[in-house]
C-alpha cells in the first residue's frame, strides 16, 4: 500500500497534535479570560454568559474553525454589597474614576459555571467540555485571590471519509483499521489576583498526559496531549473621568513550540464604547471593537491581519462574540469590570 497515506496520519498526528498547540487561540480571550483560566469563575455579581464563533486565516480551505460557549456565576447572594461584585448605586459606571478611588475588595466567596468549545481543523475535530469551580480569597482591604479548577472530557475526532489519497478504489490498512474518535479526560487549574485596577493570573490547560493516535498501527501511536501554559496581566489607566486605557500582555507556551505573546491595548469611553489593538508576536495584528448595547447584551468584534507567510494565501482571521449578563441586579454596562 502507498506511504503516502501512512504520510498524511503523521503529519495529522504530529503536525497538529504534537508540535503545534492543540487547543484553540482566540483573539478575544482579554475579554473572556474565563476561557482560558477556571479561577475566574462567579467573579463578577451576575452570571456571565459568552457564545462566540472564530474563523481563522479566511480564504483557506479547511483552516480552523471554533465555535464556544461559557457561563459562570457566583455562589450564594450574601455578598451584594459595596465591593468588587456590586456597584453602590444601580447603573453607575463600575469603572469610574471615583468608584476606583472608593474600591473595596469582594469577600471570601465560591464561583462555578461552564465551557464547551468545538474546534475543526480539516478532518480533526474537537470538543472539549468542563466545569469549573473557583474559590475567592480577601487578601486585604482591596485584593483578592483566587484558585480555580476546571475537569471534563475532550472527544477528539478524526473524519476519515474526508480523506483524500491517490488511489480512491483502495482501502489501505492505516484507514481500515483508524481510530474515527476517542474520549480522554481533561483538567485545568488557574490562579487570578485582582484589585480595581490590575489583575494578573497564571493557568494551564491540558494538565493530564494522555496518548493521542488515530490507527491501531503500533508504528504511529507516539502522539500525545501536552499541556498548555498561560501567563497574562493588565493594568487600567485613566486618561480622563471618562476614558480608560488597559495596556495588558499575555505569555503562552506550548512545548516544543516557541512561546506566544500578546501585546494588548483597549481605550472604553464610559465602558459603553471600546476599541483596542492587539499585536501577536511573529503570526499577527488585530484590530477590536465592542459595544454594550444594554445593561443584558454586549457585542464585540476582532480582525486580524496576518503577518506570517500565511498572509499570501489568507484574508485574515474574524472573530464575534456575544456576552449576556443575567441576573444583573445592579444593571451595570461593563460586560467585565477589570479590563
Amino acid at each position: 500500500m502507498k506511504r503516502s497515506i501512512y504520510l498524511v496520519l503523521v503529519l495529522l498526528i504530529y503536525g497538529v497534535l504534537c508540535k503545534a498547540q492543540q487547543k484553540p487561540q482566540y483573539t478575544q480571550y482579554i475579554f473572556n479570560n474565563y476561557l482560558l483560566n477556571p479561577a475566574i469563575g462567579g467573579i463578577e455579581n451576575y452570571a456571565d454568559v459568552k457564545v462566540g464563533y472564530r474563523k481563522q486565516w479566511a480564504g483557506i480551505e479547511n483552516a480552523p474553525q471554533t465555535s464556544f460557549v461559557t457561563a459562570h456565576w457566583n455562589l450564594g447572594s450574601d455578598y451584594l454589597w459595596r465591593n468588587a461584585l456590586s456597584l453602590p448605586d444601580k447603573g453607575d459606571d463600575p469603572m469610574s474614576r471615583n468608584y476606583m478611588q472608593n474600591y473595596t475588595a469582594s469577600p471570601a466567596h465560591h464561583g462555578m459555571g461552564v465551557t464547551a468549545v468545538y474546534d475543526e481543523v480539516g478532518p480533526l475535530s474537537r470538543l472539549d467540555a468542563n466545569l469549573t469551580y473557583a474559590y475567592h480569597l480577601r487578601l486585604n482591604q482591596a485584593l483578592n485571590l483566587s484558585v480555580g479548577v476546571a475537569a471534563g472530557i475532550s472527544r477528539i475526532a478524526l473524519d476519515i471519509n474526508s480523506l483524500k489519497f491517490e488511489d480512491q478504489s483502495r482501502i489501505d490498512p492505516a484507514v481500515s483499521n483508524g481510530i474515527t474518535s476517542q474520549l480522554k479526560p481533561d483538567l485545568g487549574l488557574g490562579l487570578w489576583l485582582y484589585g480595581g485596577r490590575f489583575f494578573a493570573g497564571a493557568s494551564v490547560q491540558q494538565l493530564l498526559p494522555q496518548k493521542l493516535s488515530f490507527t491501531s498501527d503500533p508504528n504511529y501511536t507516539r502522539g500525545k496531549e501536552v499541556p498548555h501554559f498561560f501567563v497574562t496581566a493588565g493594568y487600567r489607566l485613566y486618561v480622563d473621568d471618562e476614558i480608560s486605557a488597559t495596556p495588558s500582555v499575555m505569555l503562552k507556551q506550548v512545548s516544543p513550540a516557541p512561546a506566544s505573546i500578546d501585546v494588548n491595548l483597549k481605550m472604553a469611553f464610559k465602558d459603553r464604547f471600546w476599541v483596542g489593538g492587539s499585536y501577536r508576536k511573529n503570526d499577527s495584528f488585530s484590530a477590536l471593537a465592542g459595544i454594550n448595547i444594554s445593561k443584558l447584551i454586549n457585542l464585540t468584534y476582532a480582525y486580524d491581519f496576518t503577518t506570517s507567510g500565511l498572509n499570501q494565501v489568507s484574508n485574515g482571521s474574524h472573530e464575534i462574540v456575544l456576552g449576556l449578563q443575567l441576573n444583573n441586579v445592579y444593571e451595570v454596562f461593563s460586560t467585565t469590570r477589570l479590563w
